[in-house]
């Protein structure tokens, strides 16, 4: 009977050594705060896609929901993006003409992008 004793306060013991008694994850804390007030831009997850499609009056440069016209409109709206270590990517539909899809990687590299890809839109 003795030695059982012995046996139960070293598991005991043990048992009240390894336990944790930190927070666990759930109860913490989350760092990221979030403003329910901020105005809406491009997010820091999205990447920098422009489309070159089929507008009202011919071919338009599309980021987002925003249909723009001109290379310096394009240009301006990319200098907005703040990921530009995750590149830009240019998506052309068929029949666009070259000097857009020239102009849209252009206006990517000189908004300051790291890389730009070209895709084919299917």
């Amino acid at each position: 009977m003795t030695s059982m004793i012995d046996v139960v306060f070293l598991l005991l013991i043990f048992f009240m050594t390894t336990a944790s008694f930190v927070k666990t994850e759930r109860d913490l804390d989350s760092a990221i705060k979030v403003n329910e007030n901020s105005t809406a831009q491009a997010s820091d997850l999205e990447p920098a896609i422009v489309e070159i499609v089929a507008g009202g009056r011919g071919f338009v440069f599309r980021v987002g929901s925003r249909e723009l016209v001109s290379e310096e409109e394009l240009t301006n709206v990319l200098r907005a993006f703040p990921n530009k270590l995750d590149g830009a990517f240019v998506r052309v539909s068929d029949g666009a003409p070259f000097r857009m899809a020239a102009a849209a990687i252009q206006a990517c590299k000189d908004a300051d992008f790291v890389s730009v890809s070209y895709v084919p839109k299917d």
